[in-house]
């Protein structure tokens, strides 16, 4: 299981608005146009002191408390683990890298960059510039190849280090963004290795190589963040990024389920859930952990851009509604994209779980 950071830092939102919250107005303008961040909680009635307090327990909790994923070593390294998995992935270390730089904690983000350049960067040969999406804690590649969800956070998450911090510290931040990026554009494919950006659908890909070039994840694709990369990344490919951005919405209107608002864990380029071997998906089209994601980083697209706001806000009601009618306290981690509940050979397992749907806190979190 993929399994996001931030879903512990979102749950704030969960146990704030079950406070009775004041109406909020929708927004017609995203931070990229206002230059702030929309703060919901204290419109909503909460106290900027009290929001705060909030969100620095929970961001302590996941950090540095007794269940804390965060984990320092020595004086100049850290690492976040997928502690279901024991692994290190570059899904944890490129989002803790986010927060990191959302939470002004420059300390922490020098050291998990640093462990993600020591241990899962490739430095040179077919990969340079791409991460080794999973290893052990102690460093040990379990496997060499990058999974593209990764570097598009890293690329984003450096950027705002740039723009937070300068770039005379420990790393120029955005010579480091700009590196992956020309590196993803001298991949070729002629060495089993593409671009992590399908430069032909202008969509990102599940892997950056000659398979998972092919397709793409759903739960990859935050528009916002290559409007970031277009205004910031200062790499020469402005044009291209927002053309990103215009094409990732684009598809997400295809992927996502026009009644339920659930989308599948793979699909096609133009949308279609991906059928593999013998014209079956074997789960792969249904909505599941990857999955998850997409309310969050549709979410994040509309609060950062509103470049999309209509449709964004009828998908936020569908697929509330579905959640709801599910059951608040009882709908379960996986579905069909038409509602329904898979086949038990589909349900994937995670974490020593098998043939089981639950009530998981990573989707509670994502929804609300």
């Amino acid at each position: 299981m993929k399994k996001s950071i931030l879903f512990a830092v979102l749950s704030v939102a969960a146990v704030l608005s079950s406070c009775g919250p004041k109406p909020l107005v929708p927004a017609e303008k995203g931070g990229f146009e206002t230059q702030t961040y929309r703060n919901v909680f204290v419109e909503a009635g909460y106290s900027p002191k009290e929001v705060e307090a909030k969100l620095n327990e929970v961001f302590e909790e996941v950090f540095f408390g007794p269940n804390k994923v965060y984990f320092e070593v020595e004086d100049s390294l850290a690492y976040v683990s997928d502690i279901k998995n024991q692994d290190v992935r570059t899904e944890g270390m490129s989002y803790g890298m986010m927060v990191a730089v959302q939470m002004d904690r420059q300390d922490m983000f020098d050291k998990m960059f640093r462990w993600c350049k020591k241990y899962m960067q490739h430095q040179d040969g077919p990969m340079e510039g791409y991460f080794a999406w999973s290893c052990k804690i102690d460093g040990t590649r379990n496997s060499q190849g990058p999974a593209s969800d990764g570097e598009l956070y890293y690329v984003t998450a450096l950027l705002f280090a740039s723009n937070r911090w300068g770039n005379d510290g420990a790393f120029n931040y955005k010579a480091e963004a700009q590196h992956i990026l020309n590196c993803a554009f001298e991949k070729d494919g002629s060495q089993g290795v593409k671009n992590f950006i399908n430069t032909e659908h202008k969509l990102i890909t599940f892997t950056p190589d000659n398979w998972g070039y092919t397709y793409t994840d759903p739960s990859y694709h935050i528009p916002a963040f290559y409007e970031v990369w277009a205004r910031w990344a200062d790499d020469g490919r402005a044009d291209f990024w927002n053309e990103c951005a215009a094409a990732s919405r684009e598809y997400l209107h295809k992927a996502i389920h026009p009644e339920t608002g659930l989308n599948p864990d793979q699909s096609n380029y133009d949308g279609t859930i991906r059928a593999m071997f013998g014209g079956r998906h074997f789960g792969s089209g249904n909505f599941r952990y990857d999955s998850w994601r997409v309310p969050m980083n549709i979410a994040m697209d509309y609060s950062w851009s509103c470049a999309d706001k209509e449709w964004q806000r009828e998908y936020g009601e569908k697929i509330q509604n579905f959640f709801y009618s599910q059951g608040i306290d009882t709908f379960v981690d996986q579905y069909c994209v038409d509602g329904t509940l898979p086949e038990e050979n589909e349900i994937l397992p995670a974490g020593g779980w098998t043939r089981v749907l639950r009530h998981s806190v990573g989707l509670v979190s994502t929804v609300a």
